[in-house]
C-alpha cells in the first residue's frame, strides 16, 4: 500500500548529520590560514580612498569612499573613460605625503587632444560626454599624448586641476582603477 510509504522528507532528513543541520563550528589552522591570505592579497590589490574635492562631480561627490584596484594595469594599459587614481605628477618626489588624485581617461598614447568651444576633440573628433557636470569654458592646444602616458581630465572641467594644465599624464604615476563607490554621504 504506496500510502503507508515513510513520508521522503522525514526519510531524508533522518540520514542528514550534524554537520549539514548548520552547527557553526569554530575555524581550523586552515580556515585561519585562508583568511590571512585572503586578507593579505585583499590589502595588496584593493584599496579604499575618499574623494577629497568636487573635480570629479556628480560621478563622485566630495566625501565619498571609492574601491579601487590596482592589478589590472600590471598586465594592460588605462583605456578611455576609465576612472583612474594617480601620484600627483607635479608634485615634488621629496614629500613624505604623496598627494592621490582621481581623473577619467581621455586619450592614450598617440592620440591628439583639443578643447574648443566647450567640447573635447580626441583625433579630431567630438567626444560625447554626457556625465559632464557642465562644458569647459577654457580652451587648449593641440596637444599630442607621447608614449607612456595618457590625458586625463576631472568630470567637472571647469574646477579641475588635472592635463588641461599640467599636460599629459606619465603611466608609471597611475595607482589604480576605479572599480565603485562604497559609501556616499547623505547630503
Amino acid at each position: 500500500m504506496s500510502f503507508l510509504r515513510p513520508f521522503l522528507l522525514y526519510s531524508s532528513l533522518r540520514w542528514m548529520n550534524c554537520q549539514s543541520w548548520g552547527f557553526p563550528r569554530l575555524p581550523g589552522f586552515d580556515g585561519l590560514l585562508r583568511f590571512l591570505v585572503v586578507l593579505i592579497l585583499w590589502s595588496m590589490l584593493l584599496e579604499i580612498h575618499s574623494i577629497p574635492s568636487s573635480s570629479m562631480y556628480p560621478t563622485l561627490r566630495v566625501g565619498d569612499r571609492i574601491l579601487v584596484e590596482k592589478a589590472s594595469y600590471y598586465i594592460r594599459n588605462p583605456s578611455i573613460d576609465d576612472i583612474i587614481t594617480f601620484r600627483d605628477p607635479t608634485q615634488q618626489s621629496g614629500r613624505r605625503e604623496e598627494n592621490i588624485v582621481v581623473k577619467r581617461v581621455v586619450a592614450k598614447a598617440g592620440d591628439t587632444v583639443e578643447v574648443c568651444q566647450g567640447c573635447l576633440y580626441v583625433n579630431g573628433i567630438a567626444q560625447d560626454e554626457s556625465f559632464l557636470a557642465e562644458r569647459p569654458t577654457y580652451t587648449t592646444k593641440s596637444t599630442q599624448i607621447p608614449e607612456g602616458h595618457v590625458y586625463v581630465l576631472g568630470d567637472n572641467r571647469n574646477n579641475s586641476y588635472d592635463s588641461h594644465i599640467w599636460g599629459p599624464l606619465p603611466i608609471k604615476n597611475i595607482l589604480g582603477r576605479y572599480l565603485c563607490s562604497c559609501h556616499k554621504p547623505t547630503s
